[in-house]
């Protein structure tokens, strides 16, 4: 670790102001300083590993997999608010609900889903308001939170119930944000009841997830929804899961599922209305698709350049913009002994935005992920992590996506007063708003 280039305990005090509100100029900086590898001191005993090399970054998630763990800042930190599931587990715990979420995010189970996404989709995009400029962050996290309530549960009327889940979930990651960028104030968090008031909204969260659950059990009723799929998963002894591991996959599916997709929307969207030249290309192929049928997959595959924009967007403002690993054991990585117990965060926005793998890589440039054009990105591209741990709804979270960018642009042509996005980094990268002007397109090209 000695030969890893280091970042004070001082320089990090000294810039805390900046790294509370965003820390990305800040390691930013350290990269463009330091090299592709550097460490921070954290106080007189702790060290975190920053890197962006890719050949690292493969070996971590990869090649040597098997090495590293999520740390503790999702497995007892986030789980604390979201119960021990797939996104906050290790080990067999982890293999062995894999294993049983894994099929309901298969393609073949996802086309029963894609009607539920559809039709949440264009009754959520009903609240869009043209004319004026609006920040759309917020509707893309309500319709975000819907398509997964829907596909969850397949009902109209529990929007209440909803609604306060989300209030929940919101509340709760702003907390646990305070809580990992102000370290030295968690004995004052502790002390003053918040920690125990958030954790007090969890056990709200979960009660109302069990009354919906206990609702969709007496109905007896089968909707070949996610909640049926969950409901019907067995573990090898033929058991089902347990009403609490149950919550908790579900609370993680809220918590990861809507909140990536939202910020991903949001900033495509973006980007889309200050790009007029792509946004015209991506209504072009927009129009030879019939978006009002039901053959949904034959949608999805016509769309071919909304799915390049979603890439593209996710390149430049990938959600999940750092990944955090621990080493369970000693690991060498060119002339760097990695020692067990070793804090890693993966800098997985400084990677995508590396002039030595992209052209132009602060220009959006949809084109890059044509087919046609494509080069081999795997090693140095991850909007959805990588290897074992590949997060399990990439495909749901796509398909939402193409097709609310899909039946946004068929209906509104999009500008935007911003000159340039400001970021928000929480627990993923969020827009902190995204002003829209959507004007509404002429019928007889609509």
């Amino acid at each position: 670790m000695n030969t890893i280039p280091t970042v004070s305990t001082f320089r990090v005090l000294k810039h805390r102001k900046a790294i509370l509100k965003n820390p990305l100029p800040f390691h930013h900086t350290n990269f463009e300083k330091l090299g592709d590898t550097f460490k921070v001191k954290i106080g007189p005993s702790g060290t975190i590993v920053f890197t962006r090399s890719p050949e690292f970054i493969k070996q971590i998630l990869q090649k040597k997999h098997k090495k590293y763990h999520k740390s503790t800042l999702q497995t007892k930190d986030l789980a604390k608010y979201i119960g021990k599931g797939l996104l906050t587990s290790n080990g067999e715990h982890w293999r062995t609900h894999r294993r049983m979420v894994q099929p309901a995010f298969h393609k073949k189970k996802l086309e029963g889903l894609l009607g539920i996404m559809s039709k949440a989709i264009r009754k959520e995009l009903q609240h869009i308001v043209s004319g004026v400029p609006k920040d759309v962050y917020p509707l893309m996290g309500d319709l975000a939170f819907q398509v997964v309530a829907q596909s969850l549960f397949s009902r109209d009327d529990i929007q209440d119930e909803i609604a306060e889940l989300k209030k929940i979930t919101d509340t709760n990651q702003l907390m646990l944000i305070r809580e990992m960028r102000q370290p030295y104030l968690n004995w004052w968090f502790n002390l003053s009841g918040a920690i125990d008031r958030h954790l007090g909204y969890s056990r709200e969260a979960r009660q109302l997830l069990n009354t919906i659950i206990e609702e969709r059990i007496a109905s007896d009723e089968e909707k070949d929804d996610l909640l049926d799929i969950l409901l019907k998963a067995r573990y090898e002894d033929g058991t089902p899961m347990s009403r609490n591991q149950l919550i908790d996959e579900v609370l993680i599916l809220f918590t990861a599922g809507h909140e990536t997709t939202a910020n991903a929307l949001g900033f495509t969207l973006f980007l889309l209305a200050k790009n007029e030249d792509k946004q015209q290309k991506a209504f072009e192929n927009i129009a030879r698709v019939d978006l009002q049928g039901d053959d949904y997959l034959e949608q999805l595959k016509a769309l071919s350049y909304i799915k390049q924009c979603v890439e593209e967007g996710m390149r430049l403002y990938p959600p999940a913009y750092y990944i955090d690993r621990v080493s369970i054991e000693t690991d060498e990585f060119e002339e760097h002994t990695i020692p067990e117990n070793t804090m890693l965060l993966l800098a997985v926005y400084e990677l995508h935005r590396d002039p030595s793998f992209w052209d132009s890589p602060d220009a959006f440039r949809p084109e890059r992920f044509d087919p046609k054009n494509k080069k081999d990105f795997s090693n140095y591209y991850y909007p959805f992590g990588a290897g074992p741990r590949m997060c399990v709804g990439n495909n749901f979270a796509m398909y939402e996506m193409i097709l609310t960018i899909a039946h946004v642009l068929r209906k509104y042509r999009l500008s935007t007063p911003m000159k340039d996005i400001e970021i928000n980094p929480l627990i993923s990268l969020k827009p902190a708003e995204v002003n829209i002007h959507f004007a509404l397109r002429e019928p007889s090209v609509s």
